[in-house]
């Protein structure tokens, strides 16, 4: 095999993934190149002329292959960045997306008193969260993060996945904040009284199916992406589930799409406070909702 410079490579790798039609080409050489170097984006631009290795030739050619066949370049890196926090991800777990963590600051925002009206709002170190259907942690790791002295729950119903979640607790050093529990939702959590239940949960109806990404489709745990026939399966669910473990006046917090999110505050007639919060291109992502007093 020909030595090949940094900067061929790149280059090559750009046209490769033009040619397959791979979104952002140029991003994802660039972030395939670092992994394949265990560098970062500075190393790139500041060696152009470093000669890769024929191992390294090698692993890059892999990397691209995957990457052109659909695989998502975190489940080729084994990496995800969400809320700061450098992140493990597999295919047993959903990819952190940056619309997520609109979920993040809508509990911030919450239990800075927004919505709450001053009224009984728990200091932050006495704060009680869970996060159901944890996957990877991220929720549970950022919100952890955020209130150092609160107390952290999440739950999924894959062994896999929490394991996936411990082990990305344990790199932020956070493994002994946070209590693992293996559940269908919030089932035999014997807890109660918890201030924020939050979720991301799986909300894409198989009507839809042929609207979502072929990769997410075809590589990402379906079970966390579909929820049923009109996606708002697990949500119903989660509800009156959600009412037996949160304090009066806590609150419910759900990442949902702009299809679901009318029907999500209709499942949520009885509960106070009921909104909807828009992402950066104004598509409802967050509906909130906080549990009656009386």
């Amino acid at each position: 095999m020909n030595a090949m410079q940094l900067r061929e490579s790149l280059t090559s790798a750009i046209t490769r993934l033009k040619v397959d039609a791979v979104p952002s080409p140029r991003l994802n050489a660039e972030l395939l190149l670092m992994f394949t170097l265990d560098c970062d984006r500075a190393y790139l631009f500041a060696h152009p002329e470093r000669e890769l290795t024929s191992d390294q030739q090698t692993r890059y050619a892999a990397a691209l292959a995957e990457r052109a066949r659909g695989v998502p370049t975190q489940y080729i890196t084994g990496h995800q960045e969400f809320w700061g926090m450098d992140l493990i991800v597999t295919p047993a777990v959903l990819i952190p997306r940056p619309e997520t963590e609109h979920l993040i600051e809508t509990v911030l925002s919450l239990a800075a008193g927004d919505g709450e009206r001053g009224q009984d709002r728990p200091r932050s170190k006495d704060l009680r969260i869970v996060d159901v259907g944890t996957g990877s942690g991220c929720i549970a790791l950022a919100l952890a993060k955020e209130f150092p002295d609160a107390e952290v729950h999440a739950t999924d119903i894959s062994a896999v996945a929490l394991e996936i979640a411990r082990a990305n607790a344990a790199r932020h050093q956070l493994k002994n904040r946070i209590w693992f529990h293996e559940a269908d939702l919030l089932e035999g959590l014997s807890l109660a009284d918890f201030d924020f239940v939050v979720s991301n949960p799986p909300y894409v109806g198989e009507s839809e199916e042929d609207e979502v990404q072929l990769e997410v489709r075809k590589f990402e745990p379906r079970t966390a992406v579909f929820a049923g026939a009109v996606g708002t399966e697990v949500i119903t669910r989660m509800i009156p589930q959600a009412r037996a473990v949160l304090r009066a006046g806590g609150w419910l917090v759900l990442e949902v799409s702009g299809s679901i999110a009318g029907s999500v505050q209709g499942l949520l007639g009885d509960w106070d406070d009921v909104r909807a919060i828009p992402d950066l291109q104004s598509i409802p992502r967050i509906v909130r909702a906080r549990k009656r007093r009386s």
